[in-house]
């Protein structure tokens, strides 16, 4: 049998497909516009010792792998040897077959690494060690240097209000750094009530670093926009919501301000009333987004930290996180028609985690285009669990069938991982795969440069247009 995995043509399986990736996808920038690389680790230049710090330190999907296929905690979070974590690794690899891990794996291991004469498995595993730490070693293997070397443009990391931006500073005014490396305003902590403890400490937070005293509602509020004019100050254009539903309830003014006062004072709140806050500040952070031209995110649908046992052993953000099925429509609906009726509806990207509400967003972002700016509301990438081929072109599918594809931002990390840039190529090779399968059979015309053009849009040009970064329409 012939061996096409991974090649050239690896995920093209026709020869429209291979054209239309080669052609016009391939070579393109990257412009990564939401990650969740540590902007500390790009303004040090940080080199990795080895391929476990790089590859496996804070990847969750890994660790889940690892987790399924039996493997002690202490050698994934733990405290075991780099290499001794690397080689449990290797020898899960060849269990990952048809999950999205085993390509992922080995096209890191191909681009950046130059790995593509053999699998990761027990038997290449001090091999493949060996020679990706030696690349670690070289100049352009440090952070920067791997940017570079995947074309990448800019980045936009996802920032905490309270955050200093220290190593944002310290890149925009490096002279040796030419790829903008932008904060992202996450405000999710100030949305946190259903914690009263973590709340107020956050909440003590915030004063110190706007030196304000913080005395209500009112005060909070004006600290979060002190530190929103600071972001953008700091070239931060999008802001992103981590949510398991929208948030819509109805509320005064004055319920809003006792709650504040509530949990303020130390006490748990109510769902109800955790419920109306959560709307109030989702509400007040789409109109600071709208002042300021930014555009906001929403990643929806996600249940987070469901194993209470290992939430207190390892904390949240360790792989314990599951899809979820809120009933979203109503409070979608709610949210975004008060900011269009009063005329502040900023650019929005949404994206869900269950794939059961795909259909849905699409139709709900259709509602409030606003006939003025193409593509306004869009429907974001395959996100998390749904960020494979299936998942994608899901994605690809029903935003094709109920909005217009050829206005789509395009592919993002959404990443801790310096190798996971990877994941752009992923995405235009599915996309184009797609598009060449239905040039071949009639079911879209067999112009190449009419859908050429508009695979060149989805993978770089869209997103140079609708965010506002300063960068060229055409890349160089």
């Amino acid at each position: 049998m012939q061996n096409r995995f991974l090649t050239e043509d690896f995920l093209l399986e026709n020869p429209t497909a291979v054209r239309l990736y080669h052609e016009y996808a391939r070579d393109l920038p990257i412009i990564d516009y939401h990650c969740h690389l540590p902007p500390e680790q790009v303004a040090a230049d940080h080199r990795f010792e080895n391929l476990t710090q790089i590859w496996l330190y804070g990847d969750h999907y890994k660790w889940r792998a690892l987790r399924a296929a039996g493997v002690a905690e202490r050698f994934i979070t733990g405290d075991a040897s780099d290499w001794e974590k690397f080689q449990h690794w290797a020898a899960v690899v060849p269990k990952t077959l048809r999950n999205p891990l085993y390509h992922w794996t080995h096209m890191e291991l191909k681009r950046p690494l130059g790995i593509d004469d053999r699998l990761l498995n027990p038997e290449t595993a001090q091999g493949i060690w060996d020679h990706c730490n030696a690349k670690l070693a070289e100049d352009g293997f440090s952070c920067r240097g791997i940017m570079r070397r995947m074309k990448v443009v800019l980045v936009s990391t996802t920032d905490d209000p309270v955050d200093s931006l220290e190593h944002h500073a310290a890149l925009r005014d490096d002279p040796t750094m030419e790829i903008p490396v932008l904060p992202a305003f996450r405000p999710d902590k100030a949305m946190a009530v259903e914690n009263t403890k973590l709340f107020n400490a956050w909440v003590d937070r915030l004063a110190e670093v706007t030196s304000a005293e913080i005395q209500d509602y009112a005060t909070f509020l004006d600290a979060l926009r002190e530190r929103h004019e600071f972001f953008h100050r700091m070239g931060c254009r999008i802001s992103d919501h981590g949510v398991e539903t929208f948030h819509a309830e109805d509320y005064t003014d004055s319920e809003i301000q006792n709650i504040f006062r509530r949990v303020r004072r130390g006490n748990e709140l109510r769902l109800e009333e955790s419920a109306k806050f959560k709307s109030a500040m989702l509400y007040e952070f789409a109109l600071m987004d709208h002042e300021d031209g930014w555009t906001q995110q929403f990643h929806f649908g996600a249940l987070r930290s469901a194993n209470s046992r290992m939430l207190a052993a390892l904390g949240p953000d360790t792989g314990y996180d599951s899809m979820s099925d809120p009933q979203v429509a109503q409070a979608m609906a709610r949210f975004f028609d008060r900011l269009d009726r009063e005329d502040r509806l900023a650019k929005t990207i949404v994206y869900n985690l269950n794939p059961i509400h795909n259909d849905l967003v699409v139709t709900m972002l259709g509602n409030f285009q606003d006939g003025i700016t193409p593509g306004k509301m869009q429907y974001g990438s395959g996100w998390w669990f749904l960020d494979q081929k299936d998942g994608i072109e899901r994605q690809l599918n029903s935003l094709s069938n109920q909005g217009l594809l050829s206005l789509f931002v395009g592919m993002l990390t959404d990443s801790r991982s310096f190798l996971s840039y990877t994941r752009h190529e992923y995405f235009r090779r599915i996309l184009c795969n797609l598009l060449g399968d239905e040039m071949e059979r009639g079911i879209l015309p067999g112009d190449l440069d009419l859908v050429g053009q508009m695979v060149k849009d989805i993978s770089y040009r869209n997103a140079a247009r609708y965010f506002g970064f300063d960068l060229p329409e055409e890349p160089v």
